[in-house]
């Protein structure tokens, strides 16, 4: 089972040997055994890779993401087939019933909103809290009135103040940002290696993102990201706040009756919803559940 989030942040060369990683720098050598990798974040621009390695980590279909300049998310590396009936994949992705999509859209932004609502109880924002859930029993179809739009204001604005715009340059949302990347990152890998195509969403239809379907998928776990920065009290985002939320992916939730990572959620969730889509109803989607206990590991 991957599990291992690996990152790596100074000058070094990556290569592979004898089925591991080996990390080398100025001051020592590092390996980590590779099938234990879910996803390796190169943050550092200063880093070489050989290509023996990316062959490898591609062929394993371990989530490589890149970083820029500022140390900011700025890319990832997907494997062209993630499973060997792909091609089949998009044929039936393409053929998506557009009412049920419609449906499970509706269905992904009710959880979305109530995990939001859970986040604003955490917090004792009772009357936003009360408010997101008539947002959330209002979702109809395709959300075509907007719910999610509504819902996010008012969330928003009750967490870190009626000020607060996503647009800022702030601390916050770099926070929030580098998280949800990282989110968007794990998404694209499940999605690839069930052999589906990342660009071709169920609401997202943006021409130049090629990451749609992702974004859809990911909304109810955006929350996760937003209770991270909450807990966290940011002045400012560097290496400290950049390595816990590169650890989220360890924490602990509970899907379909049991306690896993978050990392295993992700499974879970994603192959419920393509479940769904194959069995033509909105019924059988797994949505997690969190519970709040930083000192224990679990979130």
């Amino acid at each position: 089972m991957t599990w291992r989030i690996v990152k790596v942040s100074s000058n070094s060369k990556l290569e592979l040997k004898l089925n591991y990683l080996v990390v080398r720098n100025l001051n020592d050598i590092n390996k980590v055994f590779i099938p234990e990798i879910a996803v390796l974040i190169i943050e550092s621009t200063a880093v070489s890779l050989t290509a023996a390695l990316l062959c490898e980590l591609s062929r394993r279909k371990i989530k490589i993401i890149l970083c820029d300049e500022k140390r900011n998310p700025y890319g990832e590396l997907i494997t062209y087939c993630g499973s060997h009936d792909s091609v089949e994949k998009l044929r039936q992705q393409i053929r998506w019933d557009k009412s049920l999509s419609d449906e499970l859209w509706a269905v992904i932004i009710r959880d979305k909103i109530s995990q939001q609502k859970s986040v604003l109880l955490l917090n004792n924002c009772w009357k936003s809290a009360d408010l997101l859930q008539t947002y959330a029993d209002d979702v109809q179809s395709g959300d075509i009135t907007n719910r999610e739009g509504h819902a996010a204001k008012v969330y928003f604005n009750s967490l870190f103040g009626n000020e607060f715009s996503r647009k800022d340059d702030s601390a916050i949302n770099s926070g929030l940002n580098y998280g949800y990347a990282i989110l968007l990152s794990t998404f694209n890998r499940e999605i690839t290696i069930n052999g589906f195509s990342t660009q071709l969403g169920i609401f997202h239809d943006n021409a130049t993102n090629p990451y749609n379907l992702a974004s859809d998928l990911m909304e109810p776990f955006r929350p996760i990201v937003d209770e991270y920065i909450i807990r966290m009290n940011i002045s400012e985002f560097g290496t400290d706040e950049k390595n816990r939320l590169a650890d989220m992916l360890n924490s602990i939730v509970f899907i379909d009756g049991k306690q896993n990572y978050l990392l295993n959620a992700i499974k879970i969730y994603v192959w419920s919803f393509f479940n769904c889509m194959e069995q033509g109803n909105s019924k059988g989607m797994k949505f997690y559940e969190v519970s709040i206990h930083e000192s224990d590991g679990v979130l």
